[in-house]
């Protein structure tokens, strides 16, 4: 069994949890959210503890154990705290500004870059320099603030660019004559 699907889940009072036959149903306060399951992992609710076990000894069941696991636990931490990333933008003129559905950026280009917003996710400009993203699904807020910062990724010399609040850009020496 996978070390990752022997840890259980623990399910905070505010959260939901149905079980289907092949899919599980995670209810909190700031949203709903679904995931189809595969045959070869078991789910035993009991109390408030979620445990993941296997159906067979295969390869295949041992993998899906741990994946399944890590899915629920995004799941029930994204319906009752939220995922969140912040993305800084670094350079002379930069800057965001969010609309209703899409983020207008400035990012030195001839023309500013209008990104829409996927549904499901928040994007808040507290100053013209920092983006917040904010949603329930981990997958989608990293999905588009990768997207984000794929318009103007950090250069190494200056260090210009869009990056994570918590990232470190290792900056290169320039060419001496």
């Amino acid at each position: 069994m996978s070390r990752v699907s022997s840890n259980p889940i623990l399910i905070p009072s505010n959260v939901e949890i149905n079980i289907g036959s092949m899919e599980i149903f995670v209810k909190g306060p700031l949203g709903n959210m679904k995931q189809m399951l595969t045959d070869d992992v078991l789910l035993d609710l009991s109390e408030n503890i979620l445990s993941i076990k296997t159906t067979n000894d295969s390869k295949r069941a041992n993998t899906m154990s741990g994946t399944t696991r890590a899915l629920i636990a995004n799941m029930v931490r994204g319906v009752s705290v939220g995922f969140e990333k912040r993305l800084l933008l670094i350079g002379v003129g930069y800057k965001a500004q969010a609309n209703q559905n899409k983020i207008n950026l400035t990012l030195g280009f001839s023309h500013p870059i209008d990104h829409m917003i996927p549904e499901g996710i928040i994007i808040e400009t507290p100053t013209q320099t920092e983006i917040i993203i904010k949603g329930i699904d981990k997958q989608k807020v990293g999905q588009t603030a990768a997207e984000i910062r794929s318009y103007r990724k950090p250069e190494p010399y200056k260090g210009k660019g869009v990056r994570y609040s918590d990232e470190i850009i290792l900056l290169k020496e320039t060419k001496k004559k």
